[in-house]
């Protein structure tokens, strides 16, 4: 029997470290199941999930040229089916009447807008920290 990325399997859990569990296949082969794709949730120790020994569903994930073999238990377990979300209708229309009703602005007006802003902040600015450091030429003491 090959083994094929996709295939879901019956496998023997035949040794368990702290990033995963080694799962022993039907023609003898053994691949390795990730500490991420035992659960679908987080993890923290395995030894709570799996014992040595445990018979367990097994999908093939990758198979490697050296021989390795990957393999995931959570993406063996039937996948629940996500209901579609109704498609909304497109609004291009409003948003182009938005446009037109909005004056074009120049870059010139931009600019000079911009300009104005920036010398009213660096104005405001200037005062408070003025005023924090005592004013004009005070003295400390």
């Amino acid at each position: 029997m090959s083994i094929e990325v996709g295939s879901k399997l019956q496998g023997k859990v035949t040794g368990i470290t702290n990033f995963g569990a080694f799962v022993e296949l039907p023609d003898g082969k053994t691949g390795l199941v990730h500490i991420s794709e035992v659960a679908d949730n987080y993890v923290k120790d395995i030894n709570e999930l799996l014992k040595v020994g445990d018979e367990v569903e097994v999908k093939v994930m990758n198979v490697e040229a050296d021989g390795k073999i990957g393999l995931s238990i959570r993406k063996a377990k039937p996948q629940p089916e996500r209901p579609e979300r109704p498609q909304r209708p497109r609004r291009d229309n409003r948003s182009n009447e938005r446009n037109d009703r909005q004056p074009k602005e120049t870059f010139e007006q931009k600019m000079a807008r911009f300009l104005k802003d920036s010398d009213e902040r660096l104005t405001t600015l200037k005062r408070a920290t003025e005023s924090k450091r005592g004013g004009r030429g005070a003295r400390r003491g």
